[in-house]
């Protein structure tokens, strides 16, 4: 059995869940796999004292970061304390983040890992809130706003907050095998794990909720009846507006057009089905207003990157697999 070594950085106005959501997915592995020692996990922090999360949380590391050896992953988590961090950390990632052998930042944690150079000329991403100043302060970067999680060789960064479980889920996989990480996401009662390409909005969290209740009343229209007619006229005679008074309303007060917003909720009631249900490509298509499994593929594609069988082949368990008890 192969130990690997998990450190995760701690600070003073860290995001709490951008810790405990990847401690929490690779100790559960150990648990998932019956060796409790698959991953031996440390946190730490510069002098090795407790530090105040931004919500309040008291966390006391293990150790101190000068004391800690080089881990196999470097966690490096986000929160409010990234924006003015102690420059001995950034020292300290400078020189010893290399050295792990895999180098992971989850949320607004990438702005620490650019401030000490480690992501010039990488690909990455961030909380999307703070895309834009990753940007703008480290033009060496390529950054990209919209996947949940992106790897660039050794370096992993992930989006905000609890995209940290996705990426860490899927190191488990690349660790330990699929059925362990998705044993560990069935545990978590997470959605089975999504692919880093994934744009981190839903369609709801992408959009506005309307002001005005007869476009809320299409929204939730919309969400519960994926294969229903959903076409501009049909959902503008249900807000009784005309389609054109409805499109320029509905664009106005959400964001997006009624069809990019279609678009997105079938899409996740089709992912939904193809991970979780024994029913037919063909079949799926269907119940998302598809028409067709063509039409259901194409929207894979523009939206996820890969085609509905091969989503189901990746995302979908085989077999299932119990967590050892505590």
């Amino acid at each position: 059995m192969t130990e690997r070594s998990v450190l995760v950085v701690l600070f003073d106005e860290v995001q709490s869940l951008d810790v405990t959501g990847p401690v929490e997915v690779f100790h559960g592995a150990g648990l998932a796999t019956g060796d409790r020692d698959a991953y031996r996990i440390r946190t730490a922090s510069l002098d090795g004292a407790p530090v105040r999360t931004s919500s309040g949380l008291t966390l006391v590391p293990d150790l101190a970061l000068t004391d800690a050896p080089d881990p196999h992953t470097l966690v490096v988590p986000g929160g409010n304390g990234t924006r003015g961090p102690d420059p001995l950390l950034i020292a300290w990632l400078r020189e010893r983040a290399p050295r792990a052998g895999r180098l992971v930042s989850i949320c607004t944690g990438a702005l620490l890992l650019a401030a000490a150079g480690l992501l010039d000329g990488r690909r990455a991403t961030t909380h999307w809130r703070a895309a834009g100043l990753l940007a703008t302060h480290y033009p060496a970067v390529e950054v990209d706003p919209d996947p949940i999680y992106i790897r660039d060789g050794e370096i992993a960064t992930s989006a905000g907050v609890t995209s940290g479980i996705d990426l860490a889920l899927a190191l488990v996989e690349e660790d330990l095998g699929r059925e362990a990480a998705l044993t560990v996401a069935r545990h978590l009662v997470v959605f089975l794990r999504r692919p880093g390409n994934q744009a981190q909005f839903s369609a709801q969290l992408a959009a506005q909720t309307a002001q005005r209740e007869p476009l809320r009343d299409v929204q939730s229209w919309i969400s519960d009846h994926p294969g229903g007619d959903l076409s501009v006229e049909s959902l503008a005679a249900r807000a009784r507006l005309s389609p054109r008074h409805f499109a320029r309303a509905f664009r106005a007060e959400t964001g997006m057009t009624p069809g990019r917003y279609v678009e997105r909720v079938r899409v996740e009631h089709a992912r939904r089905l193809l991970e979780e249900s024994a029913d037919g490509v063909e079949e799926i298509s269907r119940a998302c207003g598809y028409g067709t499994p063509e039409a259901m593929r194409r929207a894979f594609i523009r939206a996820l990157g890969t085609a509905p069988a091969e989503y189901r082949r990746r995302f979908r368990p085989t077999t299932a697999v119990a967590l050892v008890a505590n």
